[in-house]
């Protein structure tokens, strides 16, 4: 699965970092940062993305199958 980011709806909550770390971060200015940018989310961290992006307040993030 690839995750789409609309970075500039994104309002800085941290709750999918909060549930995937591995998978996003938020930086000292509360950007989010997701760390597979472009590419396929590792196997091993897709029910933590899937969970992340489900729950998003602001529905900036998609999964893409």
């Amino acid at each position: 699965m690839k995750i789409s980011v609309d970075y500039d709806r994104c309002e800085g909550h941290g709750l999918c970092a909060e549930r995937a770390p591995d998978v996003f971060s938020l930086d000292d200015d509360a950007e989010l940062r997701y760390h597979f940018e472009g590419a396929e989310v590792p196997g091993e961290h897709a029910s933590v993305a899937q969970a992340a992006v489900n729950s998003c307040p602001v529905a900036v993030l998609r999964a893409i199958p």
